[in-house]
């Protein structure tokens, strides 16, 4: 008896172990995730946290529990919506995510609650990723259960908050010193609803919100700081000279991010991109960065109050106030030109086919969450904007995939129409320093070594500085960190389609070397040039089309490809430093009838004219700074100063009844 009886208690511990056990089973191939709040009482408040205890069953049906754990809701028009999301708050950092992204307290649990296929955001992370955004929002699939209720397929993602990982710009000191830099770090949005600390700016009326520092946090002298620099950032946007490289908006915004971050909102068709715009600004750096992407359920042509947006822009048609500032830059030509061209890079780069496998790989993972989800919720029950019910969940999976690749087949064209109409102009140089850009990579000639190459265009580099000057019909490129001409060095048999490929490098310039001597073609209406060679009517081109840095720059097939390959299509943006009256290389002095030049490597001066008979009828003299004189040369000869000592020298001649001097440094 007491035998059976101890039998039986064993037998009953084993079965209160397996009752217990499945009580926190996986309830699919995704992760599950419990959450019991304390004394089950209810989440009804965005703002107002209840304490609870976590747990996650991971795809090994390991668990792992979270104690003091905080949830809340979030969210906007999303909370109002029958499956709610939710925002977490640990008690201590936590990786979430997996060690590669952020360890932090706050995560969010998002619904998809209006997205029936409940990867677009997810999907959008993924294009981010595919182009030059820095933060991307990490995402998770998960089942949850909440209070001992099934409410669906959710996904873990970050917040959008300063940290490693996250928006990882610095952080300012708390509480900030005498010696505190407040130029940065910030996280700033264009906040439609103009939620928390907001403010809206004087010229477009745009409201912004400033997310960090926290509000609770910031004080006087930052917010002051970011009203300023929008402010100088919208008062740059409103100048007639908006589009200068200089003194325009694009000295206060990274390129590249305001770029990709706009196509990734037009490829989405987001008609709440510009409604909710994340961008931000770090310490030290003068540039506002764009991005994260963030909150895209309803992109993707799944919205009622804007149909049709496969064909659609939706700096045309959607929402916010961000619009006003792109429309504007939709005026300068480089921004259409540079969101031409780097559309065409994304989709030669496979972009329609590597948001097609991500869709595929996702809505694969999803098959039995979904299932579980939609007997909750329905498949083809309208929870918010819907365009489309489907009665199957590969139907909403099918149509958004659709929707991609029409809809890039339709921006191709859409972003062509807007690349200026007019005829590019003749290019007429002044007394600038010009950066020559390569219309595919936008990225500048410069000098190498001995050869000219493709470099990342940058301020402080000299070696991309070219003073460019008019030589009768032609130009002469001048490089300004050696001082030499541009020169097609191509030997034996030379003509527009002879003896191609040879690298272009620099020589000492000599003004009747028909080498050194350019054309400088428009192109259509593109704002293209081509630079086309005097002597070996080549072409300048980037090697192989090659965007990296430290392609060469070779001399090329100059034939009916001149207007449509952006290998050897070229554009000009000048310095805007203006070229100093001292010469310490070469200056011309009359362009239209003689130069006068300075070799660095010879330590020679000598005229050049395209009239040599010119030169022929005057002589030089050369003195020191202090009038003692040197030496004299007639023009059509060279004088050295390699014998003189450093210091400034004035070359003074007189010719056609008119005295002439120029200052030099030797």
């Amino acid at each position: 008896m007491k035998l059976r009886s101890l039998l039986l208690m064993v037998l009953m511990s084993l079965l209160a172990v397996h009752s217990a056990s499945a009580q926190w089973d996986r309830m699919t191939n995704l992760p599950t995730i419990y959450i019991d709040t304390y004394n089950g009482q209810p989440i009804t408040s965005k703002t107002v946290y209840v304490y609870a205890t976590l747990r996650y069953i991971d795809e090994q049906d390991q668990m792992t529990v979270y104690d003091s754990l905080e949830i809340r809701g979030r969210g906007n028009s999303t909370w109002n919506m029958r499956k709610k999301p939710y925002k977490l708050k640990f008690n201590q950092k936590v990786r979430f995510l997996g060690p590669e992204r952020a360890n932090a307290k706050k995560w969010t649990l998002l619904a998809n609650a209006g997205d029936k296929s409940l990867i677009r955001n997810a999907v959008t992370s993924a294009m981010g990723e595919f182009t030059s955004l820095k933060f991307n929002p990490g995402y998770k699939f998960v089942d949850l259960v909440l209070n001992g209720q099934y409410l669906g397929n959710y996904q873990i993602s970050d917040q959008i908050d300063v940290r490693k990982r996250r928006v990882n710009v610095v952080e300012q000191d708390l509480p900030l010193t005498d010696d505190s830099d407040i130029t940065g770090g910030y996280l700033l949005e264009v906040d439609g609803f103009q939620d928390g600390n907001c403010f809206t700016t004087s010229n477009y009326s745009v409201p912004i919100r400033i997310h960090y520092p926290d509000e609770d946090e910031i004080v006087t002298s930052q917010s002051r700081y970011v009203r300023s620099y929008m402010a100088a950032f919208e008062n740059a946007l409103r100048l007639r000279a908006f589009d200068d490289m200089k003194t325009g908006y694009r000295s206060y915004v990274d390129a590249p991010s305001l770029i990709d971050w706009f196509l990734c909102t037009e490829i989405s068709a987001n008609i709440d991109g510009y409604y909710s715009t994340y961008f931000y600004k770090d310490q030290g750096d003068s540039l506002l960065y764009w991005g994260p992407l963030w909150d895209y359920d309803i992109a993707y042509n799944n919205d009622q109050r804007i149909t049709g947006t496969v064909e659609k822009l939706m700096t045309d048609y959607g929402y916010g106030q961000t619009k006003l500032w792109i429309n504007r830059m939709w005026q300068d030509p480089w921004f259409t030109r540079t969101v031409n061209e780097r559309y065409n890079e994304l989709i030669d780069n496979g972009l329609v086919a590597y948001l097609h496998e991500k869709i595929d790989s996702l809505s694969d993972l999803l098959q039995e969450s979904q299932s579980l989800n939609y007997e909750r919720w329905g498949i083809s029950t309208k929870m918010y904007h819907e365009i489309v019910l489907y009665s199957s969940y590969d139907q909403y999976v099918t149509d958004l995939k659709a929707f991609i690749s029409a809809h890039c087949a339709w921006l191709k064209g859409a972003f062509e129409k807007r690349q200026p109409k007019n005829p590019t102009p003749e290019f007429e140089t002044s007394n600038y320093f010009y950066r020559v850009l390569n219309a595919k990579s936008s990225k500048a000639a410069g000098v190498s070594d001995t050869c000219i190459t493709q470099q990342t265009n940058t301020e402080e580099n000299t070696k991309e500085d070219w003073w460019i000057k008019k030589m009768g019909d032609h130009f002469i490129f001048i490089n300004r960190a050696n001082m030499l001409a541009l020169s097609d060095p191509t030997e034996g048999d030379v003509g527009p389609t002879v003896n191609i490929g040879t690298r272009l490098t620099t020589a000492p310039e000599d003004s009747l070397d028909e080498r050194q001597l350019w054309d400088i073609l428009p192109q259509g209406s593109s704002g293209y040039y081509i630079i086309r060679n005097v002597y070996t009517q080549h072409i300048m081109n980037v090697s192989n089309g090659n965007t990296s840095d430290g392609a060469y720059i070779i001399s090329f097939t100059n034939d009916s490809r001149n207007t449509s390959s952006t290998n050897r299509l070229w554009y000009f943006v000048a310095t805007r430093e203006e070229i100093s009256e001292e010469i310490t290389g070469i200056r011309d002095v009359e362009p239209e009838d003689y130069a006068l030049a300075y070799n660095p490597t010879t330590q020679e001066l000598h005229f050049g004219s395209e009239q040599p008979e010119l030169l022929q009828r005057f002589v030089a003299r050369v003195f020191t700074a202090d009038g003692r004189a040197v030496g004299s040369f007639r023009a059509d000869e060279h004088f050295s100063l390699q014998t003189m000592p450093a210091g400034i020298y004035i070359v003074t001649w007189q010719c056609g009844g008119q005295k002439r001097s120029v200052k030099l440094k030797r």
